[in-house]
């Protein structure tokens, strides 16, 4: 199915696209024969990614610096992309989290996810939306979510009350938007190891061997296999899948809902004190 021309004349934005699994998801597309814009906070980093992936897939990719909390500063970054011809396909992407006990959390902890998570996915998606409803162009939406965002995780409540917001917008335009030629989807994956990732929410190496046993595969996913499904559900090839959320997991959420809920009987105080969360904001979640 991953023909080398499978995402041939899409023009495809990812937020979040400089790092982790917006940038594996910016290679496969890439390679895959798409136009694609990345986005996040840092141009520094959006610029050694872009350097970094033309190099690899020989193909141009373009970095646009875009706080997603910032509804002026994403309809400027659309209005720039538009400019040269109209996007057919969003991937909200882009995240934070905290590993914290909640009632550390200051109302600003709460403010900075939600900021990034549901307000940047709820942003990008009507900047993209309203343009396509406008011109009667098709377009598809794809957002990450997470594996707990129907049921609620202890310790990440900031991102589990966004994730589970993501979800309902993405099913309620999956239903409002559909017979006009947009759909909506999501991947809802369970832990993939990204740079940097674990050490924010494993804080001692023991701890992996305990989400390892959470997974009756008893391993982690890979960013390739992310960006291979969202490559499937953003092509024509996925066309009649509408209002969906592919939960890629390995199964661990079967085997217990809440995928940090368990961190209040593995960590020590010492622990929380090393993952508290910092004032700079919260760490990257994809």
């Amino acid at each position: 199915m991953f023909r080398a021309d499978l995402l041939r004349h899409k023009r495809i934005l990812i937020t979040g696209g400089g790092t982790g699994l917006g940038k594996g998801m910016a290679q496969r597309f890439l390679e895959l024969g798409a136009t694609v814009y990345i986005c996040g906070r840092r141009e520094e980093v959006l610029k050694q990614t872009a350097a970094e992936l033309s190099e690899a897939t020989k193909s141009a990719i373009h970095p646009l610096a875009c706080d997603v909390r910032n509804l002026e500063a994403v309809e400027a970054m659309i209005d720039s992309i538009w400019s040269a011809a109209a996007l057919d396909i969003l991937v909200n992407n882009a995240a934070g989290n905290f590993i914290a006990r909640t009632e550390e959390l200051s109302a600003r902890a709460f403010e900075s996810v939600i900021g990034i998570v549901l307000m940047g996915t709820l942003h990008a998606t009507m900047a993209c939306g309203r343009r396509w409803l406008k011109a009667a162009h098709a377009g598809t939406v794809l957002s990450i979510s997470a594996t707990y965002a129907p049921v609620g995780s202890a310790y990440v409540v900031p991102s589990a009350v966004s994730k589970a917001g993501v979800e309902a917008l993405m099913r309620s335009l999956a239903v409002e938007w559909g017979n006009r030629g947009i759909r909506m989807n999501a991947i809802a994956p369970g832990p993939i190891p990204t740079q940097g990732a674990f050490s924010r929410v494993l804080p001692r190496a023991d701890l992996e061997a305990v989400a390892l046993d959470r997974n009756p595969l008893h391993r982690f996913g890979t960013v390739e296999e992310l960006a291979n499904l969202a490559a499937f559900l953003v092509s024509d090839e996925s066309g009649y899948i509408n209002g969906e959320v592919i939960r890629m997991d390995g199964g661990e959420f079967l085997q217990g809902a809440g995928e940090f809920s368990n961190l209040g009987r593995v960590l020590r105080e010492e622990d929380w004190q090393a993952i508290r969360p910092k004032k700079s904001g919260p760490a990257a979640k994809h």
